[in-house]
């Protein structure tokens, strides 16, 4: 079985990582290889942060085989916001509810609800080799309150084109099947495929 550090320690992706990757590969995550280090997220696209991720953890800690991703959601009322902001949208205490409430009051009165999720995962075979990417996207509308319990992140306000149930009111199978993670895990896996790498 071959080993993949993914450069997270965000539970929720690294279960929905491993569940959509299969058994060939054992996932590990951030802490597992003793990295607690604040990696740093400077760059202003999905694809920028997750490279920068990627480069840390194969620099810093001489690893193989890493993959990185930076996710957001972007609502087109709002310019594309919070976008690469989407996990501190208010405030650097990454607080789910707080960004939740926060993009509810943007959208206070405003009709114009569609928005998109998007992934972009990066891989690397080691710190000198070229980055592998892949981007997968969803999209749907923002409700005008919290729906389910489930998911996490904007989950709750995030309803896909054509469903009736947020992300937040369906179980995990059902969401990893369409989400931006899924597709951009899938895209990414295809390509690795292609390069021999899997």
């Amino acid at each position: 079985m071959k080993e993949i550090v993914f450069a997270t320690n965000n539970a929720h992706k690294l279960k929905e990582f491993r569940s959509m990757l299969g058994k060939d590969w054992h996932v590990l995550s951030l802490a597992d290889i003793g990295c607690h280090d604040d990696i740093p997220e400077t760059a202003d696209t999905f694809e920028g942060n997750a490279l920068q991720k990627a480069m840390f953890v194969a620099e810093r800690y001489g690893r193989c085989n890493v993959v990185a991703d930076d996710s957001g959601l972007c609502v087109d009322a709002l310019d594309g916001a919070p976008g690469v902001f989407s996990a501190r949208y208010a405030g650097e205490g990454h607080d789910s509810e707080a960004n939740n409430a926060r993009l509810l009051a943007e959208l206070d009165g405003i009709a114009d609800r569609h928005a998109h999720m998007a992934t972009a995962m990066v891989f690397l075979a080691d710190a000198a080799s070229e980055p592998i990417t892949a981007v997968g996207k969803i999209e749907g509308e923002i409700t005008y309150g919290p729906q389910g319990s489930g998911g996490f992140g904007y989950d709750c306000l995030f309803r896909p084109t054509g469903w009736e149930k947020t992300f937040a009111e369906v179980d995990d199978q059902a969401k990893n099947a369409v989400s931006h993670r899924a597709r951009a895990v899938k895209a990414l896996v295809a390509r690795l495929s292609e390069s021999s790498l899997l």
